[in-house]
């Protein structure tokens, strides 16, 4: 019933460097020298884009693929993919310009500095309908803080532990500072229209929040759902796991709204929930799966793990329907071990150092793209 699923394409930040963990930049380089690369602002990482797939099988070989071609150019360079999701072991008093010439890149470096030189996963789900399209944003901006919490994997910056399991995402820079839980498709519009006509987005891609819409001509056409909140995710099945969880958070909502949207199930007025998302969302950056959190039906408190929990005994049945049961077992083993961040930090907390624990994840993201370590059910440890 693949044709049930909604569209699945993603967005992969990476940062390159040596097999010890340190950062270095080659996004120029390697964005000429090999197809769908392209620059971040800084060199030290790049992006990839895959193609947008509706069935779960083919997104495992879409998202290694690239990584093996970058790991095969990298490697005579003597460089390697870096895991975690800030400079670990880098320097951030030093922005390092992908393309000195690009005004945009000027605005950037001068406005927010190396807050902004982060490696991520965005997850872009197609919905075509205006009208599904901001349901489905309302929801997800509400339990974003979740998906953050199952993909934490920056809990180091300048060879340092920060305290925070998603460092990334207490530095990254929420541009416009606030961002209201929109109605419809026209009160984004106005919006938007509203916020570059004020200075306060330079353009339509300048909107950087935890869930976004999304298609070829911002704000007017719109064709699908991007999630920017997640860390890096270097393991596959973990990435499709919770895209999955996602997946189906989507469709239940698309199946029956009245029971799944904040705007019409909250107690909670619409710029309540904006408060609640934004503190929910900082709350999982500093603790993940431990942090207590308030739920938007009716700010309630709640440990993140068990409302994550929840949430998959909700989406068990419809899972089934659509025969993604198995691509949802990942997440136990995230609530089980602990995110990315948990598990360094654990390492640490048993004698390990910040480069030993980066060493060995480098190790498990090269095992991860060989055809063993790609198979459905095989999990590396970083």
């Amino acid at each position: 019933m693949t044709n049930n699923r909604l569209l699945k394409g993603f967005e992969v930040e990476l940062f390159t460097g040596h097999p010890d963990g340190r950062n270095v930049g080659i996004a120029a380089e390697a964005s000429q020298e090999l197809a769908g690369f392209v620059t971040e602002p800084d060199h030290r990482n790049l992006e990839y884009i895959t193609a947008p797939q509706s069935d779960y099988g083919p997104l495992t070989e879409a998202l290694l693929a690239p990584r093996r071609t970058l790991r095969t150019w990298l490697q005579p360079r003597g460089l390697t993919l870096l895991p975690g999701s800030t400079l670990s072991l880098g320097d951030t008093t030093r922005f390092e310009r992908s393309d000195p010439s690009n005004p945009y890149h000027d605005l950037i470096e001068a406005t927010y500095g190396t807050d902004v030189v982060t490696a991520s996963i965005h997850i872009n789900l197609g919905i075509e309908s205006p009208q599904d399209l901001f349901k489905a944003l309302r929801l997800v901006r509400c339990e974003a803080a979740l998906m953050l919490a199952l993909s934490a994997s920056s809990p180091f910056l300048n060879g340092d532990i920060t305290g925070a399991h998603s460092q990334r995402w207490m530095q990254f820079p929420l541009t416009p500072a606030r961002v209201p839980l929109f109605v419809d498709h026209q009160h984004f519009i106005r919006w938007t229209e509203e916020q570059i006509a004020a200075g306060t987005m330079h353009n339509v891609r300048h909107l950087w929040t935890s869930v976004r819409p999304n298609g070829p001509d911002r704000p007017h056409q719109l064709n699908r759902l991007e999630l920017r909140i997640c860390d890096l995710i270097t393991n596959p099945a973990h990435l499709l796991a919770i895209t999955t969880l996602l997946e189906l958070r989507i469709q239940q909502i698309l199946r029956d709204p009245s029971a799944h949207d904040p705007m019409t199930k909250s107690a909670l007025s619409l710029d309540e929930l904006e408060q609640l998302s934004v503190n929910n969302d900082r709350a999982a950056a500093q603790a993940s799966l431990e942090a207590t959190l308030h739920h938007w039906e009716d700010g309630r408190p709640l440990l993140c793990r068990e409302w994550v929990l929840t949430l998959i005994e909700s989406v068990e049945p419809l899972a089934a329907d659509l025969h993604l049961s198995d691509r949802l077992k990942p997440l136990t083993t995230i609530l089980d071990q602990g995110n990315q961040a948990m598990r360094w930090l654990a390492a640490i907390r048993d004698g390990a150092s910040i480069q030993s624990v980066l060493s060995d994840s480098i190790n498990a993201m090269e095992t991860e793209e060989s055809p063993l370590g790609s198979t459905p059910g095989h999990h590396a440890l970083g």
